[in-house]
């Protein structure tokens, strides 16, 4: 198959039946959020919702729901959807919301309600969500018609603006779902390997539903820009010291540990206000920067200043960018951001990025790094959070206490991880620590019995066997010993 038989269109605007059935669920179950701001027809839906759900069959199904739903709450309203919201997207359609992928592939906030699932699609049958769905067919396809020419408008403009093709990407996609039943206005976006998901819902006016374009723009350029920087470790590396400028900013710890993050929303701050309009005034982009720099993001300024430069020229973005990382002085941008009065608060980010486990990927450079105290802090942060893998964050902890020389807490930590882990590596490696603990408390025979546990885990690297193979010949010994004279 050619490239261009494999190139995927830049944007799908549609309509999604399973994230309609998972808010009807939510709905069923209370949910309101900013209901009075939202277009009519989102109340309609929910009054039929409800309206259904009073034959006994669905009252029961709907109790069992609810019960999960009430179980599973967050502490606020906007991760409490998100959660939900990333669990339709790894669903199938309706009425067997079959999961897309493995669970161990999913989000973690979607694994945290997968048990959502089954009662929903009791939910679903017995009070007859499918007729409610078909029944407002026309209504989301109206919607559909109404926003597709501006939305198809804004992505022109912006790669206009950028001068790149006006086609797709291999193998990547772009979705956006417009779904009335969510919040007014809302915009959650994520990030899942190489596709970008989009929800969006239409909020009331005067002249009818509108949506918040410039948050469809950003998220666009999250999924123009995203790989760009992802490629380029090198010098990603370079200007890994810009994150020491940014620690008491009021941006999310997720832009403090990770400098690509940081760069790329840079450079979209700066390319908005850059494309806020013909009629702004340059003092009015000039405190957007201004306003960027204060939340933190403290390339704004060099890229900004960039931009000026190539609105002049005929290269595109992409043959550009490369040299803008080049001929970024860290010295001269830390010094810049010293003097930045930062804000007291920061605007939530859009984008989610299927990087949840950032922050395990995080506390494991930390510990490489031989930051203990920080590792073990984003470990225990994502448990306490449920984000990423459960095992693998108390793993993280283990191997922290080990450096850190406290035995017992390293071996409470492991033995925990063999509990919670479903991975063969730390498994494995889980045994063999906790076999060389046993070696050092002098009990051969508990560390015989984890080193050849650590061998029928399932891990077949071989540095994992070599391991688990010298436990077995001899005693864990961390001093080598000198050779005879």
């Amino acid at each position: 198959m050619s490239a261009a038989a494999q190139e995927t269109p830049k944007l799908t605007l549609d309509t999604n039946p399973t994230l309609f059935a998972v808010l009807a669920g939510m709905h069923a179950c209370g949910y309101d959020q900013d209901l009075a701001n939202s277009i009519p027809l989102r109340g309609e839906v929910r009054d039929e919702v409800l309206q259904a759900a009073r034959t006994p069959r669905a009252q029961d199904a709907l109790d069992r729901m609810c019960r999960y739903y009430v179980d599973h709450q967050q502490g606020d309203n906007s991760r409490q959807l998100a959660q939900y919201i990333s669990l339709a997207i790894n669903l199938g359609a309706p009425p067997a919301f079959e999961p897309k992928v493995r669970e161990a592939d999913m989000a973690p906030d979607a694994v945290y309600v997968l048990g959502f699932v089954p009662l929903l699609a009791n939910f679903y049958e017995t009070a007859g969500l499918e007729k409610i769905w078909a029944r407002h067919g026309r209504d989301y396809e109206s919607l559909i018609e109404r926003f597709h020419k501006p939305v198809a408008n804004l992505l022109m403009t912006t790669d206009l603006y950028l001068k790149q093709p006006l086609s797709g990407y291999v193998g990547r996609g772009f979705s956006i779902y417009l779904e009335p039943m969510a919040p007014a206005g809302l915009a959650n976006a994520r990030n899942y390997g190489q596709d970008y998901y989009m929800v969006v819902s239409p909020v009331a006016s005067a002249t009818g539903p509108a949506l918040k374009l410039e948050q469809i723009r950003h998220t666009y350029l999250h999924y123009i820009l995203d790989p760009l920087t992802q490629k380029r470790a090198n010098t990603m590396a370079r200007l890994q010291p810009l994150l020491e400028a940014v620690v008491t900013a009021p941006l999310s710890e997720t832009y403090k540990r990770d400098v690509d993050l940081l760069v790329t929303e840079s450079l979209i701050r700066a390319i908005e206000a850059r494309m806020a309009g013909p009629k702004m005034p340059e003092s009015a982009r000039q405190a957007m920067v201004d306003a960027s720099m204060g939340e933190g993001f403290i390339l704004t300024r060099y890229f900004y200043d960039a931009l000026i430069t190539f609105e002049k020229e005929p290269v595109g973005l992409r043959d550009v960018f490369g040299d803008w990382l080049h001929f970024i002085d860290v010295n001269k941008e830390v010094k810049r951001a010293a003097a930045v009065q930062f804000a007291a608060s920061s605007s939530p980010e859009i984008v989610r990025p299927q990087r949840e486990e950032q922050l395990l990927d995080a506390a494991e450079k930390q510990l490489a790094a031989r930051n203990f105290a920080v590792a073990q802090k984003l470990a225990q942060q994502a448990l306490d959070e449920n984000r990423g893998d459960a095992g693998r964050a108390l793993f993280v902890l283990a191997r922290a206490a080990t450096l850190r020389g406290d035995v017992q807490s390293a071996r409470t930590y492991f033995e925990r991880t063999l509990r919670a882990s479903h991975e063969p590596r730390v498994t494995a490696w889980s045994h063999i620590y906790l076999g060389r603990i046993s070696d050092l408390q002098e009990d051969r025979q508990a560390a015989l019995e984890h080193y050849r546990a650590a061998l029928e885990a399932g891990d077949t690297a071989a540095e994992t066997k070599t391991a688990a193979e010298r436990g077995l010949q001899q005693p864990y010994n961390p001093v080598p010993q000198q050779p005879k004279p």
